[in-house]
């Protein structure tokens, strides 16, 4: 393979060096399924520190203690010698008097193999993992497998990432060296340390031009069944309508996507989806897909990934700006950066002509149904600010669907308010021209700064009683503005453990069903008993066959209201998963379901609105 060596002089390369922290990640000696990492310092400016891995990251919104995965840590002096240190936590590390310190070394484990015990710990999202297969592929999400010390995030990292020959790197960095055995690259500070993901494995990956965008595709299929050219006509279409659609708010010269596909003999993982930075994402979705489902995933997620390098990668508050790894404080406007962006994610495919008309609808409708699991009153602010603790974190993966159709709503607003002149789009863009990436807005002004930019001060009361407030947003009187009506409809009465059968999945490792935690339960589980969190393994003793999943979904259909029932459940008991049967007569449940329509005969207002809404046109 060749290699591109950036140009540096002698003199840039010395300070380099001489400056920097020196991080070393051996993918060559690898050992029980662990890393070896060392770091070297610069001569510390204090006799006291503290060493730190990341607790959270920005864009995971949740407690992962990177440092439990972490062991063997040793600090050494300048001659060789171990200094003695104070374990204060999972990822914190106190010494006194280390004016001496100059090198630190540990294995890293990874996380993927740990995600299916969460006996002790919740597990951490996959695109936002690790994963150390030996001679197949490495998932280095770097935050995982680099510490840093308070008071020097801002000292640049120089990562010398040493790999087996036959390995290829994909990442946005600039690889500076020629040696076909070692990576190296150097970084700003510690933000872009953690900004900056790798995936090594054998090569497989594609490069190309896209809206004048370089990308790279790297993909690993375990069994080798997709390459990165089968989804280079899907990306590039993605990519470009994309470009279109941000116009001059995306200024990305280059982008990496690192497709980790999952496939049924190495780690059972199960947290598919991806982790934005600004200049790459980190994708981890099954390999049994079919290619169009791997398409589509691709176009919604990485899609959503992508728009964040608008909103909040380069237009944000302090919080994430000055993002604490230790001790992070989270901002009020998940709203924003999570729903604004998954908004974005659906409208610009109707507005560029990706999907149509009644697709476009069709999700919206799923969305709407979908924010009914979680709690509606709860201020979307609070939720935001408080996302980290436990009566709150149940409540974030509804920034996908109510914070969506909360700047669906707010972009409804502010057409009409402007009779069709300004959208959503049009107010982030101002938004990201008044701040940007080197210059945070205060986290409580926010509303402030939008009046400003929008000149609309109606946007505020709008903010204050659906974002910040606890009234339900009125999605039937928005949308019908744009000349959308809200139907009904029954459905026949069903059997199943949860209201919503959509919301089904399935365990690999255990062949078995498991359940959205936040699913509503049906009439009939709650009469036997059943908990959320329990896994199906079989229905009146016929098991789960993936590959004929349809023959056991015939059979629930054939269940009468009054039948006796045997459910057999696996439930977690401390380490071990118990085989439980659940008895009871069968309950049908009939659900009245909203359907969204366009209007017949939408009045000239309305359709004018619809088509200005629909593709972004004044």
């Amino acid at each position: 393979m060749k290699k591109i060596a950036l140009s540096l002089s002698v003199l840039a390369t010395v300070l380099v060096n001489a400056q920097s922290i020196k991080t070393n990640i051996d993918l060559v000696n690898v050992k029980d399924d662990k890393v070896a990492v060392t770091m070297e310092f610069p001569k510390m400016k204090s006799g006291d520190i503290k060493f730190h891995f990341p607790k959270t990251v920005p864009g995971t919104y949740s407690v992962d203690d990177y440092g439990r995965f972490i062991e063997g840590i040793k600090f050494l002096d300048n001659k060789g010698k171990e200094l003695t240190f104070t374990k204060v936590n999972d990822n914190t590390y106190s010494l006194k008097n280390a004016q001496n310190l100059t090198k630190v070394t540990y294995l890293v484990n990874d996380s993927f193999d740990d995600e299916m015990d969460t006996s002790k710990h919740k597990a951490v999202f996959s695109p936002s993992g690790t994963n150390i297969e030996q001679g197949k592929v490495y998932m280095i999400n770097t935050h995982g497998f680099i510490g840093y010390i308070d008071n020097m995030q801002d000292v640049p990292y120089q990562l010398v990432v040493q790999k087996p020959t036959d390995f290829y790197g994909t990442t946005a960095l600039v690889d500076q060296d020629k040696s076909e055995s070692t990576d190296t690259y150097v970084l700003a500070n510690y933000a872009k340390v953690t900004d900056s993901p790798l995936m090594y494995t054998k090569p497989d990956y594609i490069t190309f031009n896209a809206g004048g965008m370089d990308l790279v595709l790297g993909v690993y299929s375990p069994t080798g069944k997709y390459k990165a050219a089968d989804f280079k006509e899907n990306l590039e279409k993605m990519v470009v309508a994309q470009k279109k659609f941000l116009g001059d708010m995306n200024t990305n010269k280059k982008y990496a996507i690192l497709l980790y596909l999952s496939g049924t003999e190495g780690p059972q993982i199960k947290g598919f989806g991806a982790l934005e930075h600004h200049e790459s994402t980190s994708v981890v979705l099954p390999e049994m897909m079919p290619k169009d489902a791997i398409d589509k995933a691709i176009t919604d997620v990485v899609s959503h990934e992508f728009f964040h390098t608008v909103n909040p990668l380069k237009t944000h508050s302090e919080e994430i700006h000055n993002f604490d790894y230790a001790d992070p404080k989270m901002s009020q406007h998940l709203w924003m950066y999570e729903g604004g962006t998954e908004y974005f994610a659906n409208l610009f495919q109707i507005q560029e002509g990706l999907i149509d008309k009644n697709e476009f609808l069709k999700r919206i409708n799923e969305k709407i149904t979908n924010s009914k699991n979680y709690d509606d009153t709860m201020p979307f602010t609070v939720m935001s600010k408080n996302v980290l603790l436990d009566q709150y974190k149940d409540q974030y993966r509804n920034v996908y669907e109510k914070g969506t159709l909360l700047t669906m709503c707010l972009d409804i607003e502010l057409r009409k308010l402007s009779n069709g002149e300004m959208g959503y789009r049009d107010m982030i863009r101002k938004l990201s021209q008044r701040f940007g990436e080197n210059k945070p807005f205060k986290d409580d002004k926010l509303i402030d700064e939008l009046v400003t930019v929008t000149g609309y001060p109606q946007i505020k009361d709008f903010y204050n009683k659906y974002i910040a407030g606890s009234q339900p947003t009125p999605y039937a009187e928005y949308l019908s503005q744009v000349g959308v009506e809200i139907g009904k409809q029954e459905t026949p009465p069903i059997f199943w453990l949860i209201k919503d059968p959509n919301q089904t999945g399935y365990n690999e490792k255990n062949n078995t069903f498991v359940f959205d935690e936040n699913s509503a339960l049906s009439p009939f589980s709650k009469s036997i008993g059943f908990k959320i969190t329990d896994e199906v393994a079989a229905l009146d003793g016929k098991t789960i066959d993936i590959k004929n999943v349809q023959a056991f979904i015939n059979y629930s259909k054939t269940i009468k209201e009054g039948q006796n029932v045997t459910v057999t459940v696996l439930r977690k008991n401390g380490d071990k998963m118990d085989k439980i049967d659940l008895k009871g007569k069968a309950i049908l449940d009939k659900l009245t379901m909203e359907t969204l329509q366009y209007k017949a005969n939408p009045t000239p207002a309305e359709k004018k609105l619809q088509d200005q809404w629909l593709t972004g046109k004044k």
